[in-house]
């Protein structure tokens, strides 16, 4: 339902009262309800304001007694590192203290005092508990608002680990106890509510005109003016380069939740920030800050709509106030990305569908280089046209549901509400395609920003055009397209790029990062190609790190990296770079610059752009610590480490220089219309300011955060790419080692070589045996004919740089740490002592097998039984970060750091690969048997096992390659079993359960057992938490439909409809690369 007029707030003949919650994330939220709140005293309501915002905020736009504010902190928001990033845990910490800790006693206080004011109608912006609270009460109550903190902190919990899913679960709760849902533009997914009203911009209303309001301040209306304004909810800056070393200093507010204020105090402002002729005016200096002459500082209680109507452009942060008033006003706003602020992607795209928002880097911002975006901004000419009266709607609404009426359905309700709410609340994250057509609000967010929405499957149907050929806009020089029907969209995406024209686009939305990749390419040069898929674990997993063997397949969905060498004669620099070289004036140095396309329901920066000699301390290239604390400075940017780390590890590891600049452009090629979800879908475009200019185009299919290495498949295609436009001789297993670097020291993802050695040295059809010690490729299994391997997404992002990943790998290094010191001291006990006694007698092999386990490299070259028989029951099941290193001093891994203040789980971490590999390598000697549905069902019980350290099945091996299974009833095993390994080390997830509990119930279902069995095992895949699951059948139509029925089925329970990975491809060695150039005709 969408409400866009109203004949204004009616004094109603029944007096009301409102008790209003308000949110303490920020002033945004504050100002906001002030509209709302001064239309309903207008009519003649009273209004109890519960906030932990300053009184001013309110009473300096109401003056009436019929305002009531109650100081009361009742949630915390988004606790933040510094002014332009969250601190994910610390945000989750917090509420915990704030809200969940205290809730009984914050219940029955706020139910006791809705009953004492009489309130008719609760209302919040959006506070949950306050939903709760007055459902206890027996009042109505309805939110306002266009973010749920159900979805802001469902990532949180992604970062921080599991145990805080709770803090989701709550939330959704709460909120489904709210009637409906007042959404206001610019709204995120907000799960937890199934009815809807969707109003116009609440903005506060103008006290003066733009000629008064400068009048005022002195200054005429022919003088450039912006307006620095980062609002009341930043804990200010703090610079990430030399140039600038005073630290922005934060100001608390006195029983404020806001926890802080801007106060640009310690900022250094310098007059040459300004292009010439500029004035600044400046919210929340301090008094004693001392600003140049071209810059004006403004009064604490400055009525701020005023003068940002008066103003030229604004510079600021994201937040929902500051984006309401530039689309009213139609003021250019040059905005500062902010790191996990979730809304923000949902508010940027707005600003830039209304041609209103220009982003600057922060570097930039923090570095005065202002001109070039400021410039830019008032050649903008925004064009919002809708209603800003959403103050007076809201208010009309809130009046007319007090008094009786009933906007919401009974179409979702009780128990199915609340089911929605806690299942979508955690799943759904910020990303297109992560929902699909459940619930409806999603649909409508999308298709308001014009972007492709519904299920892949749908897609790719409707887009048989995909398979296309495309070799006619370009001459193949060297390699072969294999038939891959990717590469040919590549290519076609490609040649596109040569008819862009930015000046003749006339869509009212340019989308900036396509006007950015345009004309980037010489047309008469030569252009190389790679390939990398991702893949799909099939068996192994997170053993790999414990140097397990793993059986690994390449998919069908890839990376596609182009590179090209120019002269410098005809290179590029946006406009920001060159101001920022022509301060050094030092003339051209080389730069590297990326664009990331596919950035606008994401949090991911479009743009990346650094010179090269960063990446030098002198005449060597800097530590990978240096390189990994670079790209952490600012998280919106960090998935360009990807991509120019393998830049950084060939000149360390190999020696490479790269003398001149590179560019890089990230490409969600959203022309292919297949909407894949998050996808890792890159172009990168590479410059050299002197010979040889490079450029390299990346784009990619393989969605990120589903547990199928689009990390590995980028990294692996940019190398490749790279590697053979500089005639670099690199085999594919070194290519990938090189990658790993990438990953575990420049990104800092502790994990494994399992994802670039599929992704380098994979081929179609065959699964690749590997040897994690460290990557020993032992040969390529044929996937028989009759057997075929499925991924289906479970929707949960996974994230191998997620808190739990990263613990389960510490544990298992701890294990193994715990293990050699109990192997060293069985040994000691059995050798002869000084006297010549022998203290412990032991046979001769048994002493061997000690001395072995007590320089044991990799936890799977401990078999099974040994574990069981000396180690198992010595291990302890968790241990104290603080304790461990005290006794073992370290746990010998490089790529992970123990925190002393955790708790590890140990015994589960460890056990886990020491079974894993014994069910690989029987599992491997399986596919080479004899075709039979026993087979394909001892091949099956081995996949679900392979969730179940500690209920493995008995396997006795025969002559000839012939297995007898002992199997336990499958009934028996059932999820809780199957997964119990995982879910031990704290790797499990509800999504991958439910999936697997679906192939069980298909495979054992009455239909089923009538006919041939067709699916045979499932497992939770890759790192865990999340991501997808594998799934082995039989190679037949039958397997298929059913795999979609197991798709529709999962729809059917948590409104989200999986994505299935089917079919492979070859890996980047087997690829080798392209050479392409343009027919002369077509330049």
């Amino acid at each position: 339902m969408r409400i866009e007029e109203c004949e204004g707030v009616s004094a109603s003949r029944k007096h009301l009262v409102f008790a209003y919650y308000v949110t303490g994330h920020g002033f945004g939220h504050a100002t906001r309800v002030v509209e709302v709140v001064r239309n309903l005293i207008l009519a003649g309501h009273d209004v109890h304001v519960v906030t932990g915002a300053p009184d001013f905020v309110f009473t300096s736009e109401i003056q009436s007694p019929r305002l009531f504010i109650r100081k009361v902190l009742l949630d915390c928001g988004a606790v933040q590192a510094d002014a332009l990033t969250v601190d994910r845990l610390a945000s989750l910490e917090k509420y915990s203290e704030t809200a969940v800790k205290p809730r009984e006693s914050i219940l029955a206080t706020e139910i006791e005092w809705l009953n004492s004011i009489k309130a008719d109608l609760v209302v919040s912006d959006v506070v949950p508990v306050a939903c709760r609270a007055a459902a206890d009460a027996g009042i109505r109550s309805v939110c306002v608002t266009n973010f749920s903190w159900d979805f802001i902190y469902a990532e949180y919990v992604m970062a921080a680990g599991n145990h805080h899913r709770s803090i989701v679960w709550q939330i959704a709760e709460d909120y489904s106890h709210c009637e409906f849902l007042i959404r206001l533009p610019g709204f995120c997914p907000m799960p937890a509510f199934r009815d809807v009203i969707d109003v116009p911009l609440v903005v506060r209303r103008l006290h003066k005109t733009r000629k008064e309001a400068r009048k005022e301040l002195g200054i005429s209306d022919d003088v450039k003016m912006v307006i620095l304004n980062f609002g009341g909810q930043v804990r200010i800056l703090k610079t990430v380069v030399d140039l600038m070393c005073t630290q922005i200093c934060m100001k608390y507010i006195p029983l404020s939740p806001l926890n802080v204020h801007c106060d640009p105090s310690g900022w250094k402002l310098k007059e040459e920030y300004l292009p010439s002729g500029w004035l600044c005016l400046v919210c929340g200096a301090s008094d004693s800050q001392e600003l140049p002459p071209n810059f004006i500082k403004l009064a604490k209680d400055a009525y701020t709509p005023d003068l940002i109507a008066a103003s030229d452009c604004m510079l600021g942060k994201i937040g929902y106030g500051t984006v309401s008033e530039a689309l009213a006003f139609k003021l250019p706003f040059v905005f500062v990305r902010r790191d996990y602020f979730n809304e923000e992607p949902f508010l940027r795209n707005m600003l830039e569908y209304y041609q209103c928002g220009v982003e600057m880097i922060r570097r930039d911002l923090l570095t005065g280089h202002w001109k070039p975006y400021l410039e830019h901004a008032i050649s903008l000419k925004p064009c919002y046209e809708g209603g800003i009266n959403g103050g007076e709607v809201a208010a009309h609404i809130l009046q007319e549901t007090a008094i009786g009426k009933h906007y919401a359905s009974d179409k979702f309700s009780g128990a199915r509400r609340l089911r929605d709410a806690i299942v979508l609340g955690y799943q759904l994250q910020r990303v297109p395609g992560r929902d699909i057509s459940i619930p409806e609000w999603y649909s409508s967010a999308e298709n308001e920003l014009n972007n492709s929405t519904g299920s892949p499957a749908t897609q790719i149907i409707e887009n048989g055009s995909l398979t296309s050929t495309c070799t006619g806009d370009f001459e193949i020089l060297h390699g072969d397209l294999q038939g891959l029907p990717d590469t040919k969209s590549f290519l076609k995406s490609l040649a596109e790029l040569d008819v862009y024209d930015p000046e003749k686009n006339t869509e009212k939305r340019q989308i900036r990062e396509r006007k950015a990749a345009a004309g980037l390419f010489n047309w008469e040069e030569d252009i190389y190609v790679s390939r990398a898929p991702g893949r799909l674990d099939v068996m192994g997993g997170i053993a790999d790190y414990s140097g397990s063997l793993v059986l690994q397949m390449p998919i069908k969905e890839a990376c596609h990296v182009a590179v090209q060498k120019n002269h410098a004669s005809k290179h590029r620099l946006w406009k920001h770079a060159q101001a920022r070289q022509n301060a050094k004036g030092q003339g051209p140095t080389p730069v590297l610059q990326i664009v990331s396309y596919g950035s606008e329901l994401s949090n991911r920066g479009p743009t990346f752009d650094m010179d090269l000699s960063d990446f030098m301390d002198g005449e060597m290239p800097i530590s990978y610590d240096k390189a990994k604390k670079y790209f952490a400075q600012d998280p919106s940017q960090k998935w360009a480490a990807y991509v120019a780390g393998t830049i950084l590890v060939l000149m360390t590891e190999l020696g490479v220089r790269f003398e001149d600049s590179i560019s890089m452009l990230v490409h969600n090629d959203q022309k292919l219309k297949v909407n894949w979800g998050n996808c890792a879908k890159f172009l990168v475009i590479v410059f050299y300011l002197n010979y040889p200019y490079m450029e390299i185009q990346v784009s990619s299919a393989v969605p990120e955060g589903k547990g199928v290495s689009s990390s590995a498949s980028v990294e692996v295609a940019s190398m490749s790419a790279i590697a053979a436009a500089h005639g670099l001789s690199i085999s594919p297993r070194d290519i990938a080692l090189l990658c790993q670097k990438v990953e575990n020291h420049i990104v800092g993802a502790p994990c494994g070589v399992m994802d670039q050695m599929t992704s380098a040295c994979g081929e179609a059809n065959k699964l690749l045996a590997m040897v994690c010690q460290p990557a020993e490729v032992i040969g390529l299994v044929e996937i028989p004919s009759h057997i075929r391997f499925w991924g289906i997404d479970s929707g949960i992002r996974h994230s191998v740089g997620g808190a739990d990943y990263g613990s389960v790998r510490i544990g298992a290094f701890m294990g193994r740490k715990m293990i050699k010191s109990i192997a060293s001291s069985t040994l000691s006990r059995s050798l002869p002592s000084a006297n010549g006694l022998i203290l412990d007698e032991l046979e001769d092999d048994s002493v061997n097998l000690i001395k072995a386990e007590a320089s044991l490299d990799y936890l799977c070259n401990l078999s099974p039984h040994r574990y069981e028989a000396l180690y198992a029951k010595m291990l302890p099941e968790s241990i104290l970060g603080e304790t461990f290193l005290e006794k073992y001093i370290d746990h010998s891994d490089a790529v992970t750091v123990i925190d002393e203040k955790r708790t590890y789980v140990v015994r589960a971490p460890a056990k886990h690969p020491i079974y894993e590999n014994f069910r690989v390598k029987a599992f491997k000697a399986l596919l080479t048997s004899t075709s039979s549905d026993e087979q394909l069902t001892a091949l099956g019980e081995l996949l679900y096992q392979g969730g179940n350290s500690f209920d493995i099945a008995v396997i006795e091996i025969f002559i000839g390659g012939n297995f007898r299974f002992d199997l336990p009833d499958i009934h028996d095993s059932a999820i809780g079993k199957c997964h119990y390994s995982y879910g031990a080390c704290g790797l499990g997830s509800d999504g991958t359960d439910r999936l697997v509990r679906l192939v069980q119930e298909m495979q054992h279902g009455k239909p089923s057992s009538s006919e041939d069995g067709t699916l045979y095992g499932a497992k939770i895949t890759g790192g865990g938490s999340g991501g997808t699951v594998c799934v082995i059948g039989r190679n037949c139509l039958r397997s298929s439909q059913q795999i979609l029925e197991i798709q529709h089925r999962y729809k059917g329970g948590t409104g989200y409809l999986p994505f299935i990975f089917e079919g492979s491809s070859p890996g980047s060695g087997k690829f080798g690369y392209l050479r392409i150039r343009r027919p002369l005709s077509r330049t």
